[in-house]
Formats: structure tokens, C-alpha cells, sequence
């Protein structure tokens, strides 16, 4: 009785250790392939009369002459690290301002900066460039 009962066991284990080798990856995840790294970019870009926590307000691409100020609102996303661009601002083709901001690593960052209009009637544009000066986005609009 004693032997049976050990013959059962080591063919139990037998079996055990067997079906474990023949199936190694039994419960195992796949391996899953690397995820390509984000590339940073824009996601929004806007010309706005002003920022409210953290949102631009009165997003538009046409402002009367009247408007004192306005604000260029850009969102970021996948910023690998921390770094500075530029908002460059364009009346009639001559660069009227740039203005550099600090972006800081991360999946999302929002920043702005604003230029007063004087009643400078015309075609405006903001150029959106990285570190090396490469235009990322431009954002155009008028104001009559």
C-alpha cells in the first residue's frame, strides 16, 4: 500500500514537472513592444483677449482695432525635458516682439505671453519656435 501510494506521487509530480516544462509560458503576459517615445508638440495654439485658470478667453482670428492687448495661448505635450521656446510676434512681415518661455518636462504644459496692439491695423502672426529656432507652429491673425 505504502509503495502504490509513492508510485502515485512521484508519477503526480512526474506530470507536474513534465506538463511545467513542456509549457513554460503558461501564464505568462507577452512581452509587450516597446512604445516609441511622444514626440513634443502643439496641441493648441490661439490668439485670445485674455487667460482665465489656466484657459485662453476670447479665442478669435479677427479683433477690432479697439483691443488694447492680446494674448498668444499655446498648450504643449510630451515635453521630454525642461526647455525654453520662443513666441515670436509678426505685424506686415517685421518682427515685433519675441518673447521666451520656460516649458517644464512632462506629458502637458500651458503657457502664454501677450503684445500690446497700439491699434496696429493688419495682418498678425506668432511664431512658435523650439530651442534651435525650428517653427513648431504659427498662429496668424488680424486685427481691422
Amino acid at each position: 500500500m505504502k509503495r502504490k501510494r509513492m508510485r502515485f506521487l512521484f508519477l503526480l509530480v512526474s506530470l507536474v514537472l513534465v506538463g511545467s516544462l513542456a509549457h513554460p509560458a503558461l501564464g505568462q503576459e507577452k512581452p509587450k513592444a516597446p512604445t516609441p517615445p511622444k514626440e513634443m508638440g502643439i496641441a493648441r495654439a490661439v490668439i485670445a483677449t485674455g487667460v482665465e485658470k489656466m484657459e485662453p478667453v476670447g479665442a478669435a482670428e479677427t479683433f477690432p482695432a479697439s483691443t488694447a492687448k492680446v494674448f498668444c495661448f499655446l498648450e504643449a505635450v510630451h515635453v521630454p525635458k525642461d526647455m525654453d521656446i520662443s513666441l515670436v510676434w509678426f505685424f506686415g512681415g517685421k518682427e515685433m516682439r519675441k518673447v521666451d518661455l520656460p516649458l517644464k518636462a512632462g506629458p502637458k504644459w500651458r503657457t502664454w505671453a501677450y503684445k500690446n496692439i497700439g491699434g496696429q491695423k493688419g495682418d498678425w502672426k506668432v511664431e512658435i519656435k523650439n530651442g534651435e529656432g525650428k517653427v513648431l507652429k504659427e498662429v496668424k491673425f488680424k486685427i481691422e
